[in-house]
């Protein structure tokens, strides 16, 4: 049985259809969410994977992509908004000492602080084929938190599309910088078998669009996704790396690697 929220997702479909237009604006979420029920009508475009997509949209190979002052559209190429994530190439056991705060809360922003605080960001992202005992930590990456802007983008989806998007809020859950060398993360908890290219690439491009007094001086930039899995035996840190191959398409998108880190807390 469909969800509230996959009810209005369904109705903004057959509107849109009728109309023959498929852009829609928050003002007609909003009414079709008071018309069905659903008490969040913010919530309602967002669809971190593709197994949230309902039916309707997965028939007929539609994604809901924002295109900025309050706009939304439904986009054929479910294959080009979502990425499925690759297999875990390498398995690390990371021993380390529980902290005060580590499991404080299980919000993402605390899986990130954790994987931080614990030096794995700096390991996945920047040591190549190091085993663990030989890591220089001496030299840690700059930190800056999470925080949210509005900016304005042009870019490609591919050949099918070329998108403007205007004033548009993104948010970046974290990102680290280490000679000249930009990390972004997105964190999630459970075990999602996919991702919105779109929750790395805003951010990619964020930091691609740098002024050029920046632009000159980063070499590379890499979008990394971190999920979360709580066992009985401890959690495990997944993380996967990528970047773009055209800067400029949103579907060009390149894994780099992946690795999983088994936490084991010693005294």
């Amino acid at each position: 049985m469909a969800s509230k929220k996959e009810k209005v997702i369904e109705e903004l479909y057959k509107i849109c259809k009728k109309k023959n237009d498929y852009v829609f604006h928050n003002d007609i979420v909003k009414d079709v969410c008071k018309r069905i029920g659903f008490g969040n009508p913010f919530d309602v475009t967002k669809l971190d994977n593709k197994a949230k997509l309902p039916e309707i949209l997965k028939k007929n190979d539609l994604a809901i992509i924002h295109i900025g002052n309050g706009k939304h559209k439904f986009i054929k190429g479910i294959k080009k908004v979502y990425h499925d994530f690759e297999p875990i190439q390498k398995t690390i056991t990371w021993y380390y000492r529980k902290s005060l705060l580590n499991h404080y809360n299980s919000s993402e922003s605390n899986i990130l602080s954790v994987a931080n605080n614990q030096r794995i960001l700096h390991h996945f992202l920047f040591e190549k084929d190091t085993e663990f005992e030989d890591i220089d930590i001496s030299e840690r990456p700059k930190t800056y938190f999470p925080h949210r802007t509005k900016t304005s983008f042009k870019y490609s989806f591919g050949k099918q599309a070329k998108l403007e998007l205007t004033n548009i809020q993104i948010e970046v859950d974290l990102t680290i910088e280490f000679q000249g060398t930009i990390g972004i993360f997105e964190a999630k908890n459970g075990k999602p078998d996919s991702f919105s290219v779109y929750q790395l690439y805003h951010p990619f491009l964020y930091y691609h669009n740098a002024k050029d007094t920046i632009k000159g001086k980063i070499k590379e930039i890499y979008g990394v996704y971190v999920v979360r899995e709580k066992l009985k035996t401890g959690d495990i840190l997944k993380l996967w790396a990528y970047t773009l191959s055209k800067p400029l398409d949103i579907t060009s998108i390149k894994f780099i690697k992946s690795a999983s880190y088994k936490l084991v807390q010693t005294n």
